[in-house]
């Protein structure tokens, strides 16, 4: 290897040390930025020349290394909108609620902005409407991804369409006894409204249940609609279990609501028949007689939004001021062939690229994707002990490469005095 070449491999090593450096100090810079995924400095020997002779002129190449797939820690956050990924995958946001154009990133700082949409630096998360029940609507496809926005359902009521009863009629009760209890019905608009259950036994092993006019649950004097359905019937088995109702589907209806709510179809659930699973007939040996009613019923009074939460497996879950809780979306995890062929952006973002391949969006958990977790934040994967330690390196190989081109500058000093 000639002088020149000397200088050539010194100069090739300033330059990868440099790089490697820069890489160094980018990491460190990042250490506690959320879902930062340090990077590293990749050398490969360099040979010029004929690389049959033994001291062929060389030098060293350089190439950045990415590390996007590298897990960082899971930590809790206070922020019930905060939220990581566990696994492979990473959040598709996008810069303007309506666009298309999407970008992906690992960071979770999610919050809720002025108009209620879930936004972290300016991006706008992307995930899939739901039922209250977490179904997502429309399927999990790229065109059915929308910016989250939890004010989308920022107030919440619901009209009773079914309701399940649990009570013991007195077996021991005269043939005309006359019991009443009640049960909370709701309307469309949440209205909370009573209907009075009037019980009848009618004959041996048979009762009628009869309800009244439903008035308001907050005073009992102003009636609210009109019961338009018939009295029920009730049968019973000589071991005090249901036999059965007339009609074989109970139902309450309620027409005329004043309040301006649709009408009411409340399919009733007394029991399952050779069972006392909901009505039963038995002996109470009681001196005074009643029938007491357990009822649940499907529901809700009128609730404003009061607060958003991230579920383990995604969902984004609404709260509100009536107590009730309800899925509103799913997160979308997206996932590539080849992570660390997406190219980096600034604010933590990747965009897809030709080396990346193709986006596929899954729901948390599923088809190879990572699990969401609520409440968490990924860490950034600067180990700062391994990125002092290439500095260090770097460093001293950056200062021989240095002392290398002095010596050969000494070296040409040396010949041309010899030549003069």
């Amino acid at each position: 290897m000639s002088l020149s070449g000397a200088i050539s491999s010194a100069v090739s090593a300033l330059n990868a040390q440099s790089a490697a450096l820069a890489s160094v100090s980018n990491n460190l810079a990042n250490s506690s930025t959320i879902g930062y995924k340090a990077g590293n400095t990749s050398f490969a020997s360099l040979v010029t020349g004929d690389s049959k002779v033994q001291s062929a002129t060389g030098g060293v190449t350089y190439s950045p290394q990415a590390n996007v797939g590298l897990q960082g820690l899971l930590t809790s956050s206070t922020v019930s909108t905060n939220m990581a990924i566990s696994g492979d995958g990473m959040f598709a946001v996008s810069s303007d609620p309506d666009s298309g154009d999407l970008l992906y990133t690992r960071n979770g700082e999610f919050t809720t902005d002025s108009d209620g949409y879930l936004v972290s630096n300016g991006q706008y998360l992307q995930g899939w409407k739901t039922d209250a029940a977490g179904n997502i609507i429309g399927g999990t496809t790229a065109g059915s991804l929308t910016a989250i926005d939890t004010d989308s359902i920022s107030t919440i009521a619901a009209a009773t369409s079914s309701a399940s009863m649990i009570a013991n009629l007195p077996a021991e009760a005269e043939i005309g006894a006359t019991f009443t209890s009640s049960m909370e019905v709701f309307d469309s608009l949440g209205t909370a409204a009573i209907t009075t259950i009037s019980w009848t036994k009618a004959a041996e092993n048979e009762w009628t249940a009869t309800f009244s006019n439903p008035v308001l649950s907050s005073d009992a004097t102003q009636s609210v609609g009109t019961v338009t359905s018939s009295p029920i019937t009730l049968s019973f088995n000589e071991d005090g279990t249901l036999a059965g109702t007339s009609p074989a589907v109970a139902s309450l209806s309620i027409a005329g609501w004043s309040t301006g709510a649709a009408d009411s179809a409340i399919t009733l659930n007394m029991g399952t028949a050779g069972t006392a699973s909901g009505l039963s007939q038995y002996s109470t040996g009681a001196s005074s007689l009643t029938v007491s009613l357990e009822s649940s019923q499907d529901g809700v009074s009128y609730g404003s939004l009061s607060g958003v939460s991230i579920g383990d497996d995604g969902s984004v879950y609404a709260s509100y001021s009536n107590g009730m809780q309800i899925s509103i979306y799913k997160v979308a995890v997206t996932t590539f062939n080849n992570l660390n062929g997406l190219t980096a952006l600034s604010g933590g973002l990747y965009a897809q690229s030709s080396a990346s391949g193709t986006p596929a969006y899954h729901v948390s958990g599923q088809g190879g994707a990572g699990t969401v977790f609520g409440s968490q934040l990924e860490a950034s994967t600067t180990d700062t002990n391994l990125e002092f330690s290439r500095m260090m390196a770097a460093q001293q190989a950056y200062s021989g490469a240095a002392q290398a081109i002095t010596a050969a500058n000494a070296m040409f000093d040396t010949l041309i005095s010899a030549v003069r």
